[in-house]
Order: structure tokens, then sequence, then C-alpha cells
């Protein structure tokens, strides 16, 4: 494939702020950029490297949707990558093969004990045609400590890295040709003792499946969303596993969610605690914009304290602020009645989500134990949510980078 290169031109073309940011954003298919962060600590010796991966291709390809109809985790690709481990033999060789079901035990642990975490992560049609992952190492970082968590075995990052991109290189053709549209990857790691036993699995499958997705919520990226709030109800706990990537943790939401509809909400904001502490909204980290009682004009999102999952487009929102160095960038807990005093003070700019899915989304509104609360996010722009939005958009579409 054609390689390609950053242009020289990028005080030009507006990307002197990106200096630090973009070193370490994209992983980029066909330049073949790696990373390499260090060894950590592994709980078996053995591990599977992407030069041992064997490649069967699918002989019925399915016909690839149109952009404009995609829908959020529908439609999937025409390949998937699978590695499977045992406590005897190790990791085996990673396989790409035609997507299709999988067999599993009854007894399997992942379906019983949830001993599962997945990832969330995009690959991205740039303007010059090259195919670009967003920032993979947080994920793969991510996902490890995940792993240790759920007592499944440790894995290289960068050789279950290289296994994606060979696996988005194979499936190229699903990645869309637009800019409103992206390639969903799904890296799941399941335990697959045949046991009931509530004890660490002794064999395990990680596999990855992939499918073109536009927006996340059906209204659209920039509609604002409504929110739920019931402090009856919590996402996680201090002590829990809310800052890993397991799917128990979004299973039991499902319930509140279908409650938060039926009252004409479309998303939940969690809290938690007497106090009320203000964590996440959906399924994505929070961000709240406003001007302090000082007169200074700050952006506060909940801190990184094991509630809250530690999102990549979280960190990619902290960068950018700090980068800008126009206003106050804080990471603490803001607390309902802080919220709502400043929200009744007229202090509130902006509120917004932020993650993988949808990037951002504006929140326009919170029913908040019987009382329906506007919040001005529409009316002020939403001019950070919006710059954020595009600088985001504008990186993993690499707008600033060109062919020779």
């Amino acid at each position: 494939m054609q390689s390609t290169r950053l242009s020289d031109d990028r005080q030009k073309s507006g990307l002197e702020t990106w200096t630090r940011i973009k070193t370490y954003c994209c992983e980029d298919l066909q330049h073949g950029w790696s990373f390499n962060l260090g060894s950590v600590r592994a709980f078996y010796i053995s591990n599977f490297i992407a030069a041992d991966l064997t490649v069967e291709k699918s002989h019925d390809p399915k016909p690839k949707p149109d952009p404009s109809t995609l829908v959020f985790g529908k439609q999937f690709s025409d390949h998937m990558l699978t590695i499977h481990w045992s406590e005897k033999g190790g990791w085996e060789a990673p396989q790409i093969k035609p997507f299709q079901n999988l067999s599993l035990h009854p007894a399997t642990s992942a379906l019983h004990y949830s001993v599962q975490l997945f990832e969330g992560m995009k690959a991205f049609r740039g303007a010059d045609n090259h195919i670009r992952l967003f920032r993979p190492m947080l994920n793969m970082e991510r996902m490890y400590r995940s792993a240790d968590r759920c007592c499944l075995p440790a894995f290289d990052k960068q050789e279950l890295l290289e296994c994606i991109k060979k696996l988005i290189e194979v499936d190229q053709e699903w990645v869309p040709y637009s800019s409103n549209a992206s390639l969903y990857i799904r890296p799941t790691y399941i335990g697959m003792e045949p046991s009931l036993g509530v004890s660490r699995s002794g064999q395990a499958l990680l596999f990855v499946i992939v499918g073109p997705v536009g927006p996340y919520f059906a209204t659209g990226t920039f509609n604002p969303v409504s929110l739920l709030a019931d402090p009856r109800y919590v996402r996680a706990c201090r002590g829990g596993v809310g800052a890993y990537k397991m799917g128990g943790n979004y299973g039991p939401t499902i319930a509140i969610q279908t409650e938060a509809l039926r009252q004409g909400c479309q998303q939940v904001l969690w809290l938690y605690g007497e106090d009320e502490e203000i964590t996440e909204v959906g399924t994505m980290n929070l961000f709240i914009y406003w001007t302090t009682e000082k007169g200074e004009r700050e952006l506060v999102t909940p801190p990184l304290d094991g509630i809250i999952l530690p999102g990549v487009t979280r960190q990619s929102l902290l960068d950018l602020a700090r980068e800008w160095g126009e206003f106050k960038v804080t990471e603490r807990t803001v607390v309902m009645k802080e919220f709502l005093e400043a929200l009744k003070a007229g202090r509130v700019r902006e509120v917004f989500g932020a993650g993988t899915a949808c990037v951002v989304c504006p929140v326009g509104s919170l029913l908040y134990k019987g009382q329906t609360y506007q919040i001005p996010t529409m009316q002020n722009g939403p001019e950070l949510a919006t710059r954020f939005f595009k600088e985001l958009t504008d990186i993993q579409v690499s707008v600033f980078t060109c062919c020779p």
C-alpha cells in the first residue's frame, strides 16, 4: 500500500497547537507507525505475536452499506480476529477468519459470572484516503488493566494492536468513504472456563469484531440530549470496577435507561453518594463549562477516583484544553447542589458528554426530583463543544495530512 507522511506545512494549517497531541494521537496503517511503552508485569509467560497471524479470507463477502444509512452497532465486516488461550498451552497463534458465531460451553464463565471485558475504538478514512486509528495505545493499556482486574491472562499490547491493524487492512473496504462515518472496533476478552465454580478462568478467548458506524444517537451528533438524574441509582462505587470497561458495568444500567426513556429523557446522569456527586452521563464522561464564583471561566470534569471510566476522548479533550490555555481546566468532584446553584445563578455555559461512540454530545435539559432544568448549552453555541468536536474529528480524519 502507498505510504504517507505528515505535511511539513503544519503552521500554515493551524496545527501548531497540536505539537504534543498529534505525535501519538493516530496510528497510520499505511505508514506503520508503532509504539513501545515498555514491558509490564505479566501473569503468564507465554504470549502471542502478530508475526504468527494467519488469515483465512471469506468466500462470501457481504455488500457494503450506504454510509448515510448506518445505525450504530448493527452492521459487521466480513472477518474477525480470534486468539485462544489455555492454562496448559498458553496463547495460540492469532487468526483472522470469516465472521462467524462463537461456540460456547453452557457453563462458560463469561456467561455466568461476567468474566468479560471489552474495548471501543475507531478507524477513520482520512482526507488523503489513508486509514488511521485514534490514540489506540490508550485503549490497549485500558484493556490490559481491565484484564488484570478480571484475572484474565496478560498480553502484549503492541502485538495485539498489530493484529488489529492487520484485521482492518483485510477489511479496509469496510472503512466508510465518509467524514461522517467510521469503522468501529470492538476488542472483547472473555473467560472460557467450562465450570460453574467462581474462580480464575483456565481458558480464555480474545476476539475483535469491526463494523461501519454513523452517529451514535438517533437524534444526530449535535442535537442536545435530555438527562434523568435519580439519586436512587448508581453506576459504580468506590472500590468496585467502575474504572474498568467490563460488561457487568453496562447491563445493569439498561433498566435505568429504560426508565429515563419512560420519563421523556434520552440519557441518565449518574449520581453517587449522599452528596450526590456527578459522575457520568449515560456511557460517556461528563464535562461542565461554567464561570466560577470569582468570574473565571472553567472546564471541569469528575476525577479518576475509581468511579468513572478513564475515557480516551475525555483525555483528549483535557489535552486540547490545556494546550489552548484559554481557561481553567480542573478534574474535581462536583455535587448536584453546587451544579444547581451555578445553573440558577446563570453561571453554567455548556454541559456535554464525551466518548468514542459520539465524540461530543451536548446536554440540553435535566430532570431531577420531578423538576426539569434547562441547560443553556445550545444557547451558548455550543461554542466549546463545537470547537472540541471539530478539533478532534479534524485530527481523526487527518484534514491536516496530505500525500506527497
